[in-house]
């Protein structure tokens, strides 16, 4: 698992490679990743956009920009979560992401919270150790 906290705000995320979704024979790979949001804060804040770059194991970037998270622009009281789950294709055997949510407060400030950077490797991705 791997943990970001801004802000009081803790986000980890939980990649998971999809083999049934994937195949090597067409340079198809799949992952799906769960990313929970914690408010451990004493505001409630609400998610209103996100912002993702996505690396494949050539090293080409796509940068994604969004309203919410799937559908959603989710509110969290102080002490409340945020589930939710999502995939990615890349056309190689790994890649990682990284990314970014701009919050608000219920008093109107705007802020980003990180999200942290998180492997997404599949069974065929060959390691290289120096």
């Amino acid at each position: 698992m791997y943990r970001a906290v801004t802000r009081q705000i803790e986000v980890t995320v939980e990649p998971n490679f999809m083999p049934e979704r994937s195949s090597i024979e067409r340079s198809q790979y799949f992952w799906s990743y769960t990313i929970v949001i914690t408010n451990s804060g004493p505001e409630t804040v609400q998610l209103r956009t996100r912002h993702w770059i996505i690396t494949d194991a050539s090293g080409r970037k796509q940068e994604i920009h969004g309203e919410g998270v799937v559908g959603e622009r989710p509110v969290l009281e102080p002490g409340e979560r945020f589930e939710y789950t999502s995939g990615v294709p890349l056309p190689t055997a790994s890649g990682f992401m990284t990314g970014r949510y701009q919050m608000v407060t219920s008093r109107g400030e705007q802020f980003e919270i990180d999200v942290p950077t998180f492997s997404l490797d599949s069974p065929d991705c060959k390691r290289v150790l120096n």
